[in-house]
């Protein structure tokens, strides 16, 4: 387990690289060795970050995933979300966190915010659309009622029996110059870009903190052995309140190559 330690000079590093104004060198330090994949990503780069209690839940059974990553776990989300372009949530995660998706804990840019929001079932009412934040994409099918929001883009895609095709969502976003994306939540959303085999990186943050039911963040299909088990390579890092482990999805080292990871309807 390697200990992160963010400091000034080694966050401004990181930003000059996501912006391109510094080249990438060999990492000198956990915090390069974690965040300098994302910063330095030359083209596409898809990270999926699930944050989650020691018993494996992301939320309560009413539904309530505020609070569940400790202050430093925060951090490490915010700095993800500067050193993106993009960051994905689906239309359940607006309507039970209401979230800013701002970097009001560390120092950068904020990500365009993009919503999957298949039906059309925002109010545009929600905080997003009025908080005077980043600019907001709504994703929705070409059915969907034409509802609008309030200072959103609304972009048309098909949608099939399961949703829009999460190739057509990151085709969309690489023609508006979005090409590094961090999709957060909730979990029915990072299924379907894990499932669809998209994500480079899957982070996975746990706490301290017992739950004691509610949904799980990752669920795999069932094995008879643990010889049969899906191993990502993954580095473990220690953030102070929070461990995380780096899992590198498209570059198994061993176990099922290219098995797909399914998670908990939960969105």
């Amino acid at each position: 387990m390697r200990n992160v330690t963010m400091t000034d000079e080694i966050w401004t590093r990181l930003l000059d690289i996501r912006s391109r104004r510094r080249p990438m060198a060999a990492p000198d330090a956990a915090a390069m060795a974690l965040y300098g994949p994302i910063a330095s990503a030359p083209g596409d780069f898809v990270l999926a970050q699930v944050g989650q209690s020691l018993d494996g839940r992301i939320a309560t059974p009413k539904g309530d995933a505020r609070d569940i990553s400790g202050p430093d776990g925060i951090a490490h989300l915010h700095r993800c979300r500067a050193l993106v372009e993009a960051v994905i949530i689906g239309v359940e995660t607006v309507r039970l966190d209401n979230p800013r998706l701002s970097v009001r804990a560390v120092a950068g840019p904020c990500p365009v915010r993009v919503v999957i929001d298949c039906r059309a079932d925002l109010s545009g009412e929600e905080g997003l659309f009025h908080d005077g934040g980043a600019p907001v994409i709504v994703i929705r099918g070409r059915d969907a009622p034409r509802k609008s929001c309030p200072g959103a883009e609304i972009v048309r895609l098909d949608c099939g029996a399961t949703g829009i095709d999460p190739q057509d969502i990151l085709a969309a976003l690489a023609t508006r110059g979005l090409n590094r994306i961090l999709v957060e939540g909730g979990a029915r959303t990072i299924a379907r870009f894990i499932d669809a085999g998209l994500v480079d990186h899957l982070h996975v943050a746990v706490a301290p903190l017992i739950i004691g039911s509610g949904p799980s963040g990752l669920s795999l299909p069932p094995i008879d052995r643990l010889t049969a088990a899906y191993r990502p390579q993954t580095e473990v890092y220690c953030l102070g309140s929070d461990i995380l482990f780096d899992c590198r999805l498209k570059t198994t080292a061993s176990g099922r190559q290219g098995e797909k990871i399914r998670m908990t309807d939960h969105a």
